[in-house]
């Protein structure tokens, strides 16, 4: 079970941290479903901003896969593991 003080952190790069943060579809709604650019390429993602990311189409940059090779958030064909950390 995920609780709302669950959050996830990649290393997507500065470039791809800054776009998710601040031009993705997401980075429209409300600062509590945006993901963060932490600064040095990390981004993090809250619960609400997972569940708004996985909204997404596969065709849109962001997108977030959850399989057997675990948690990822896509840009361009580029994919990049979220690691889940617990606050």
């Amino acid at each position: 079970m995920t609780g709302l003080g669950t959050t996830w952190l990649a290393d997507v790069g500065e470039q791809n941290a800054r776009w998710l943060a601040t031009e993705c579809r997401t980075a429209r709604l409300a600062s509590e479903y945006r993901p963060r650019d932490l600064g040095g390429g990390r981004l993090e993602v809250n619960a609400l901003a997972l569940g708004a990311l996985r909204e997404l189409g596969e065709e849109e940059d962001g997108f977030i896969t959850d399989d057997g090779d675990g948690l990822r958030i896509w840009v361009g064909d580029d994919a990049f593991e979220l690691e889940r950390t617990d606050s």
